[in-house]
């Protein structure tokens, strides 16, 4: 079956409209966080918790919260349709993101299965781009499970800016401005831990030459951060876990070596500057540990010689 791809102008409103139905009919479970900064290293990182009320309503649900978190059942094939909110391209939809913490979170997901550590190729970064022609956003990718991928589909993500209400639309961005570029790939001397980092151009670009370059530059980023594609079954995948952000501005890949630090996951949106704890056991853990600390234990060491 052919389908249409997204129109100019529709995707905010049909995210605005399917955000109510699905909040009236129950599809759509956002989880209420109450909110911190913690400042270091000249980053303001936003922390997010869940609140006290939502962490009783998730025991008394407790046999439901165990099935959403199988890794057994696909939640995309089939999709939920009350949290569908349009097609992309022929091959990605966008859906609500069913447990959301940040408003208006959508997935943009593969219509076949593909694997969350399948290299992303050139129609993840047209759908990717499509959307973010339609608002101003963040998008992320969890490169595998130990990049903080909770399902094996292939999903892109992407939130709307600004994440917090004071400070750089992405907190991460108050150190861009100290970035060395050497040529198109470069580094940011704040983040301790191997990372490859560009910047897109500015110029004004219809979506689809947007997403070549920005394709373009993922192969880059990945190389200069000491990735490689390895063939599984016939398929290129990546040869370590990794995050990807982007942004209409620019790129930041990071290699992963965990998912978690004392038992708290962390995913792409760490290494913007937005992290989510379950309860004050792991706020403090953050608090004892510093953010740039718990991104630099899930991250890859820098080896010496090597100036990210």
């Amino acid at each position: 079956m052919e389908h249409l791809p997204l129109q100019p102008g529709t995707l905010w409103p049909a995210i605005l409209r399917q955000t109510e139905h699905a909040l009236r009919c129950g599809a759509l479970r956002p989880i209420e966080t109450t909110q911190a900064v913690i400042e270091e290293g000249g980053i303001r990182f936003l922390v997010r918790q869940v609140s006290s009320l939502a962490r009783k309503e998730e025991a008394r649900q407790a046999p439901n919260v165990t099935a959403r978190t199988s890794s057994a059942v696909n939640p995309f094939l089939p999709y939920d349709p009350n949290l569908f909110v349009a097609d992309i391209l022929d091959t990605h939809v966008a859906l609500l993101n069913k447990f959301n913490v940040i408003d208006h979170h959508l997935l943009i997901v593969t219509r076949c299965f593909e694997s969350q550590e399948a290299l992303l190729n050139l129609a993840d970064f047209a759908a990717w781009f499509a959307c973010m022609a339609e608002f101003d956003g963040l998008g992320f990718y969890n490169g595998g499970a130990d990049a903080g991928a909770s399902q094996p589909h292939k999903h892109l993500q992407i939130v709307p800016l600004p994440l917090g209400e004071s400070g750089p639309a992405v907190p991460i961005e108050s150190v861009l401005e100290t970035a060395c570029m050497e040529g198109p790939i470069g580094k940011l001397p704040g983040l301790p831990f191997r990372h490859a980092f560009a910047y897109l151009e500015q110029a004004p670009a219809a979506a689809r030459h947007a997403a070549n370059a920005a394709f373009d530059c993922y192969l880059a980023l990945l190389e200069a951060a000491g990735l490689r594609a390895i063939e599984v079954n016939g398929e290129l995948h990546q040869s370590a876990p990794y995050n990807l952000l982007v942004t209409s501005r620019w790129m930041l890949l990071v290699p992963r070596s965990s998912e978690r630090v004392e038992g708290m996951s962390v995913n792409a949106l760490g290494f913007a500057g937005s992290l989510f704890v379950r309860d004050a056991a792991q706020m403090q853990v953050i608090e004892r540990l510093g953010p740039m600390t718990v991104l630099q234990r899930v991250a890859v060491p820098i080896v010496m010689g090597q100036s990210g």
